[in-house]
């Protein structure tokens, strides 16, 4: 079997950027991440074989390079490696040196992230994330001597004081970088939610909804004129990354972390707020430092919440899957019909009277022009969401 671990470090990063210089904080960190996943193989009886393996959910390289190693190595001498492997981390622009690179590289990581969000320096500062173009350039340009095959940056859409000028310098930039890989998210602004950070402004300083919707139009027209293929919902890709082939080959998979080139059995999430996935069930890890400690030292998952999928769910599960990775799904086989089917197709009527969905033998399929709405598609068949709140219209401004 093989298993997918995720979100090494999730939110742990608050902690290390607090007290940048105490690299002994770290430590104990790591060895509860690491009786965590003791207890999970304990569960499974057998020696785990890791397909893929993801530092994220914060930023590792707040780590220092020789914890890094010491922890990493721990994760692998109780797994092996499956064939066609592929490790990837995320890494911050300001404190990824090129000891860091070279550390993760000869542990068999091969693939990293940016997250760059904007260039604009008024929208960095609103949103608390001064890193200018020249660190990303350098870590980009590290990354590809140290001998990346794969790179990604992630920009957002929909920041506050972002205008249309500076989605073009930002693209324009990124342009002389040309990473393999790019994630063009819409910004969400939940000032609600603790430690989001973004109490500093308010929906005053963000773009209205044709101004968002512009943003996102011209930015994934630069994308296209660059070379980049739009893969799901979000991302794009140069025709030689593997994402882009597994899209075109029809193995393109998604789960809490994104799109991969293939899917696993099984996710394994290590570390606070983590999400495992067994594909017949999902949970999220608790989310503080102390909690998270506690719990796996009295030898229990540290699990927060938790959610066992239903014959039915499992069935929508499915169609939704399908509609993000290939823009199509079908229930021409009786297994893939389920009770409240022609519900939810109904809810999707205005969209296929608009031309932006095609329902017809069986089968639903996304144009080429009606991507963009992807997400809204999905959630007519999200039968909790419409449980929860019966009145949600699926044609709304979700981009």
């Amino acid at each position: 079997m093989t298993f997918l671990f995720v979100r090494i470090f999730a939110r742990f990063v608050d902690v290390i950027n607090a007290l940048p210089k105490r690299h002994d904080v770290e430590e104990p960190y790591q060895e509860t991440l690491l009786k965590e996943r003791d207890l999970y193989t304990d569960l499974f009886g057998a020696k785990p074989k890791i397909k893929e393996l993801h530092l994220g959910g914060g930023t590792p390289t707040f780590f220092s390079p020789e914890n890094l190693r010491k922890h990493i190595k721990g994760i692998l001498t109780k797994a092996e490696r499956a064939e066609g492997y592929e490790f990837s981390f995320e890494a911050h622009p300001n404190n990824t040196t090129e000891e860091h690179l070279k550390v993760l590289y000869d542990l068999g990581f091969r693939r990293n992230s940016f997250g760059v969000q904007d260039y604009d320096l008024k929208v960095q500062q609103t949103i608390n994330r001064i890193q200018p173009y020249e660190n990303v350039e350098k870590t980009t340009l590290d990354s590809r001597k140290v001998g990346y095959t794969s790179i990604s940056h992630d920009l957002v859409f929909g920041l506050p004081h972002q205008t249309k000028a500076g989605i073009i310098d930002t693209i324009e930039k990124t342009k002389t970088l040309k990473p393999d890989r790019i994630a063009f998210y819409s910004y969400a602004h939940v000032p609600w939610i603790k430690g989001t950070g973004q109490r500093g402004y308010d929906e005053n300083d963000l773009p209205s909804n044709d101004e968002k919707r512009e943003l996102y139009e011209v930015g994934k027209t630069l994308l296209g004129k660059l070379g980049y293929v739009e893969v799901g919902m979000d991302h794009f890709a140069l025709e030689s990354d593997s994402l882009y082939k597994a899209m075109k080959s029809k193995t393109l998979h998604r789960n809490f972390m994104g799109y991969t080139a293939g899917k696993t059995k099984l996710m394994v999430g290590l570390g606070m707020s983590s999400i495992p996935d067994s594909w017949y069930s999902f949970a999220q890890n608790v989310k503080t430092v102390e909690e998270y400690q506690d719990i796996v030292n009295s030898g229990e998952l540290p699990l927060l919440r938790g959610h066992l999928l239903t014959e039915e769910d499992l069935v929508v599960r499915q169609h939704i899957l399908n509609i993000m990775c290939h823009f199509e799904t079908s229930w021409e086989d009786e297994a893939l019909r389920f009770e409240e089917l022609e519900v939810c197709l109904s809810r999707l009527d205005e969209m296929q009277a608009d031309g932006l969905v095609v329902i017809e033998n069986n089968t639903l399929t996304v144009p080429e022009e009606a991507r963009p709405f992807v997400r809204n598609i999905c959630m007519a068949f999200d039968l909790r969401l419409h449980a929860n709140k019966p009145n949600t219209r699926v044609f709304s401004m979700t981009i």
